[in-house]
């Protein structure tokens, strides 16, 4: 693709931004710039990608309609990939290293990491992806792929007490002064919606009550010991994609 159309797409992407900031009441006007001081993921991606993608990662944003080809739907890369999510595939297409042109239609999404690069440091350009990254994985569509994180993860921290199936018939379950509850009736409990808010709480240990005599190991606090003390976005990552397959695994009445 020429170099003058992806200069093109990233001025609109930009002009985006701008009108955004514009709509904030007169007195607090300023030009906007062009990098948001937070590097938290989710504000990185409202005000980097959701032009394109849409607020939800679907592919439907503002600027949609303008391309030649429709942004890629982002909630689905972990269903598409066996299930487990593309980490390193998707940082480096957001930095752009080694990006194939085929491997984004006409590549019309603008090389991130080279704009980020251009206005901060190194450090931060680093953290503000890793966080990026982080955060598409949390909105990725339940998937219950073998090599899915989510699956992965309960294989190793919860399937010992609740089963390989999540109905509360592990190796461990009869040696616990309560039976493990049945993991995949959350659904059929809550109205035919899957809790999960009240499950994420539950997995992250901050709501004990839901867990009867608290036998359950407060896996936030296990996550961020393991491997020195991973940062909170990346304990987070692992709680969401355990939520994910939980809700995959839900069994709903007919």
């Amino acid at each position: 693709m020429r170099r003058s159309h992806l200069v093109l797409v990233a001025a609109t992407t930009f002009t985006i931004i701008y009108l955004r900031a514009a709509e904030r009441p007169a007195h607090a006007q300023q030009t906007p710039p062009i990098l948001i001081e937070s590097l938290a993921g989710r504000d990185s991606f409202q005000q980097y990608c959701a032009p394109c993608h849409g607020t939800s990662g679907r592919g439907d944003g503002p600027v949609a309609s303008a391309l030649r080809a429709r942004p890629a739907d982002l909630t689905t890369l972990a269903r598409q990939s066996g299930g487990a999510f593309p980490g390193d595939r998707v940082r480096d297409f957001v930095t752009g290293t080694g990006r194939a042109l085929a491997a984004h239609g006409t590549t019309e999404m603008p090389i991130w990491g080279q704009m980020f690069r251009a206005f901060e440091s190194d450090a931060r350009v680093k953290e503000r992806i890793v966080n990026l990254v982080a955060y598409i994985e949390s909105f990725q569509l339940p998937s219950t792929g073998l090599d899915d994180t989510g699956s992965r993860l309960f294989r190793t921290y919860c399937a010992s007490c609740h089963g390989a199936t999540g109905r509360g018939d592990g190796p461990m379950a009869m040696q616990l002064r309560r039976m493990p509850p049945d993991l995949t009736q959350f659904t059929s409990r809550n109205g035919g919606v899957f809790p999960s808010e009240q499950v994420y709480r539950i997995v992250d240990g901050r709501e004990v009550m839901s867990h009867g005599d608290r036998e359950m190991p407060i896996w936030g606090d296990a996550f961020r010991m393991v491997s020195g003390g991973p940062g909170a976005g990346v304990v987070k990552a692992r709680i969401d994609a355990i939520v994910r397959y939980l809700a995959g695994i839900q069994e709903r009445g007919v």
